[in-house]
């Protein structure tokens, strides 16, 4: 797997900091996914450097998954030299809802539930736009944590991708959420005046969230295929999208760092 890490203490707020290729993870039956096929990250800006450590950049195809007040229907940045922008709003029905004063936010558990419970059918959307991609996807929110987590881990569990696995990459932005929180400064989706200790739980990437989504999509008769499926994702896509990602001849450790 290619990280694209900056230390906390020198992170940038001109390049994106949370932008991974998920290529490498070790699958269920010994191979591994391939580099140039998935990245995950938080949202590029307009004037974002390039990033350095990818194969192919930029993306063919985007899955941004940001609520509709995040980008206020201005172009993403990304909309250009061949790549295709598909939006698909997760948590607009957060965005738009009235906030009380003093704002109460929801703990992950909740936001996570809620993504499975109302955005199923989105959610299997993605799937089939991944795979038909030809060429390398960027699926990214603003902070690529919450909601690209739980598309991700859908994803990759679809496609054979060990549980722990998902799991390491998942807790693996955590260390990125300190520049994250500085490119994230304005959004909508944080408005002021919540609780400081709310923001922190808000703004981490604990394992006991995403094995909430991990214990709900694995009880699925057919695990995460079987959800997706059943939330009309089509067979043949999730065939697809399993032969484009997964390297069943070269198997893999998964990796520490």
């Amino acid at each position: 797997m290619t990280v694209i890490e900056v230390p906390p203490a020198h992170q940038p707020a001109d390049r994106m900091v949370n932008l991974r290729d998920l290529g490498g993870l070790p699958t269920e039956d010994g191979g591994r996914t391939l580099d140039g096929v998935l990245y995950r990250g938080d949202a590029p800006h307009p004037g974002d450097h390039t990033p350095t450590g990818l194969a192919h950049w930029p993306p063919r195809v985007v899955v941004d998954l940001r609520a509709t007040i995040e980008h206020n229907g201005h172009p993403h940045p990304l909309a250009c030299n061949g790549t295709r922008v598909h939006r698909i709003p997760l948590l607009d029905d957060i965005a738009a809802a009235p906030q009380d004063t003093p704002v109460t936010l929801p703990t992950l558990v909740t936001i996570y539930t809620h993504l499975l419970d109302g955005s199923a059918v989105d959610l299997a959307r993605v799937a089939g736009i991944v795979a038909a991609a030809e060429g390398p996807t960027l699926i990214h929110c603003s902070a690529g944590k919450d909601r690209t987590g739980v598309a991700v881990a859908l994803l990759l569990r679809a496609a054979g991708v060990r549980r722990d696995a998902v799991v390491a990459d998942y807790v693996r932005t955590d260390r990125n959420m300190p520049g994250v929180m500085l490119r994230m400064a304005g959004n909508p989706m944080l408005p002021p005046g919540v609780d400081p200790q709310a923001v922190r739980e808000l703004m981490s990437a604990p394992a006991a969230a995403i094995g909430v989504v991990l214990d709900r999509i694995d009880a699925h008769p057919g695990g995460a295929y079987g959800w997706l499926r059943d939330h009309g994702a089509r067979t043949a896509d999730l065939d697809r999208w399993r032969a484009r990602l997964v390297d069943v001849h070269r198997p893999t450790r998964l990796s520490t760092r």
